[in-house]
């Protein structure tokens, strides 16, 4: 198969590349609205680019008729978020909170989570996960103006809550007790419980 990018229809070469870019880790963000209400919603562009200062970047795209997501819209507005920890036991709410729903109306009550306050942002954290890490908006650099295309939204993290019951002896956390998920392509989701070691060569 050859596609030419530039020949080719938007959502194709969207499935494409969300099928071929695996897995994709989850930044399960809550932010708040103008008014108040809290907004829940997951993103599979998403990494971590640094550690001094600790950066993430996710990217809310343009929905497919154009229009900005509630996320992004909150974030222009007010400019802070959560990542809460996107984790098996809570894969069926993370999906749930996808749903498009009405701007103002909250996907915590949607699937029945709980939130608790942050301690430096105004967005809460989700309850029921287990790590937490409040940001602030550093930039946001759109590129591109039409369907599906990217917002990157650098933010910088200053504060991060994770549960003891997840850290290892040597208080780092444990894979195997975190049990993030991530995402494939379609309807795709992966768990990290096949895992392997190896130690980085010296």
């Amino acid at each position: 198969m050859y596609l030419d990018v530039a020949r080719t229809p938007v959502l194709d070469i969207y499935h494409l590349l969300v099928g071929i870019v695996t897995p994709r880790p989850i930044a399960w963000v809550t932010t708040l609205d103008p008014q108040g209400r809290v907004n829940l919603a997951p993103f599979s562009f998403f990494n971590a680019f640094g550690a001094n200062p600790p950066v993430v970047v996710f990217s809310p795209t343009l929905r497919r008729d154009g229009t900005k997501k509630d996320t992004l819209r909150n974030l222009e507005a007010n400019g802070e978020f959560v990542l809460n920890a996107a984790v098996e036991p809570l894969a069926e709410q993370i999906n749930l909170s996808s749903k498009e729903i009405p701007y103002g109306d909250s996907e915590i009550d949607l699937t029945g989570l709980h939130t608790l306050p942050a301690t430096k942002v105004k967005p809460p954290r989700v309850a029921e996960s287990p790590i937490h890490m409040e940001g602030m908006v550093r930039q946001i650099v759109p590129v591109g103006n039409g369907p599906i295309s990217a917002n990157l939204v650098i933010g910088e993290i200053v504060a991060m809550h994770v549960d003891d019951q997840i850290l290892d002896s040597s208080g780092r956390i444990d894979p195997r007790t975190l049990r993030t998920i991530a995402r494939l392509g379609g309807d795709w989701f992966c768990r990290t419980s096949d895992l392997f070691e190896m130690k980085r060569p010296t």
